[in-house]
C-alpha cells in the first residue's frame, strides 16, 4: 500500500485556514474597518449689527395716592380731627363751669375740684393765673402742658368739666312766665321741650301761645313765634323748634 505524502507548505496553509475558520463566527464574513476623514470647512461669520445707543430712563413717577382702604387704617392727625368736628359740638368752657384737672404722674400738681372765676381764669400749683374761659377743654389742657414744661417733664395733662354752664353766648335764656326762668347750657339739638322740662313748664297766667324766640344772627335779629300751649297741652310737635346758642325764649302772660 502506498502512502500519499502532503508537501510541507500545503499543511501549512492549510493549518493557517483551519484557525481562522475557529475563530471566526460561522456564516459572518470578515469585518472591512474604513476610516473616513470629514473635512469642515470655515464659513466666515457675518459682522455683528450695530445696536443704537441706549435711550435713557424716563424719571420715576410719584406713587399714586393711597386708596381708600389704606385711608382708612390710617391714623388721622389731631389738626385734621379738629377741622372735621363742627364748632358747635366742641364745649367751649365759661364762667361758672367746674373743672378737674389731672396732671399724669404729678398728683400734687393735680386739682380735682376747681370753679372757673367770673373773669373766666383759673389758678393752680405753679400755675397762678390762665384764662379758661372761651377754650375748649383739650386746647385748655395744650396750654396747662406748655406752662408746666418749666417744672416737669413732657407733662400730660387732662381737663374734665364736671359742672357745666358754659360762656354766656353759648346759654339759652328762658324769661318770663316759666316756672323757673333760668339761663341754660346749650346743648347739640336742644330743642323748645327740652328747654321747657328744664324751667319746669309755665305758670298758670302764662300765654304760652304767645311765646317768640328772640336769635341773634350777628348784627340781624329774628323771631320765632311758637305756641307752647299747644306743645305741651295738645301734644303739637310742630311746635317743637330746635333751639340754638344764644336764644332767648320769652313766655308773655295774660291780659286777664
Amino acid at each position: 500500500m502506498t502512502k500519499l505524502v502532503r508537501p510541507t507548505w500545503l499543511r501549512g496553509a492549510w493549518l493557517a485556514a483551519a484557525l481562522v475558520g475557529a475563530c471566526a463566527a460561522p456564516g459572518t464574513p470578515p469585518a472591512v474597518t474604513s476610516t473616513t476623514t470629514t473635512t469642515v470647512a470655515s464659513t466666515p461669520q457675518a459682522p455683528a449689527p450695530t445696536m443704537p445707543p441706549a435711550t435713557p430712563a424716563a424719571p420715576a413717577t410719584a406713587a399714586a395716592p393711597a386708596t381708600a382702604s389704606a385711608a382708612a387704617g390710617a391714623v388721622p392727625s389731631e389738626a385734621a380731627v379738629r377741622s372735621d368736628t363742627p364748632s358747635g359740638a366742641q364745649y367751649v368752657i365759661g364762667a361758672g363751669d367746674q373743672l378737674g384737672i389731672s396732671v399724669y404722674r404729678a398728683p400734687e400738681l393735680s386739682v380735682p375740684s376747681l370753679p372757673v372765676r367770673p373773669d373766666g381764669r383759673i389758678s393752680m400749683p405753679l400755675i397762678p393765673d390762665i384764662v379758661a374761659a372761651g377754650k375748649t377743654p383739650t386746647q385748655l389742657g395744650k396750654e396747662l402742658e406748655e406752662r408746666l414744661k418749666e417744672y416737669v417733664k413732657d407733662p400730660i395733662v387732662t381737663v374734665m368739666v364736671s359742672n357745666f354752664i358754659g360762656p354766656f353766648s353759648r346759654q339759652v335764656r328762658v324769661i318770663g312766665a316759666a316756672t323757673e326762668p333760668m339761663a341754660i347750657p346749650y346743648r347739640d339739638h336742644m330743642t323748645v321741650l327740652d328747654v321747657m322740662i328744664a324751667t319746669k313748664g309755665l305758670t298758670k297766667f302764662a300765654a304760652g301761645n304767645r311765646a317768640i324766640i328772640v336769635r341773634l344772627d350777628g348784627d340781624k335779629r329774628d323771631t320765632i313765634k311758637v305756641k307752647l300751649n299747644d306743645l305741651l297741652k295738645d301734644g303739637d310737635i310742630d311746635q317743637n323748634v330746635e333751639m340754638q346758642p344764644g336764644d332767648t325764649l320769652i313766655i308773655p302772660e295774660s291780659w286777664f
